[in-house]
């Protein structure tokens, strides 16, 4: 066998071995984060804080969430694209300049009865 193929098949081999004990740490990993969010939920059945169906449920969320990769948030936004920012329409075509100026004389009247209750 040349050289050049054994060297490809230690890589080749190397890194299934790293697959498989990537692998195998992140199911202990999981299984850990499974014991012990079992534990706090069941901490806070016994106090009353929480039903046994909700504990049950946020465990499974828990662990589900932890096998999302990092960064990825469960809820989607509804936009469908998940790089961009949510758009917000603020919609000011019905404001006056004298609406402004009424709510900044209100705004101003309020800041200073604050200031006077407070003395």
């Amino acid at each position: 066998m040349n050289p050049f193929g054994g060297i490809v098949q230690k890589a080749f081999y190397l890194g299934l071995g790293l697959a498989t004990v990537a692998g195998e740490k992140a199911g202990e990993t999981i299984g850990e984060l499974r014991t012990q969010a079992s534990k706090l939920a069941d901490e806070l059945v016994e106090r009353g804080e929480m039903t046994t169906e909700e504990a049950r449920k946020f465990v499974d969320d828990l662990v589900r969430n932890s096998q999302n990769p990092i960064g990825e948030t469960p809820i989607s936004s509804g936009s469908g694209d998940k790089d961009s920012p949510r758009t917000i329409n603020i919609d000011d075509d019905d404001v006056l300049p004298s609406d402004v100026d009424t709510l900044k004389s209100e705004v101003e009247a309020l800041q200073e009865e604050l200031r006077r209750l407070q003395k």
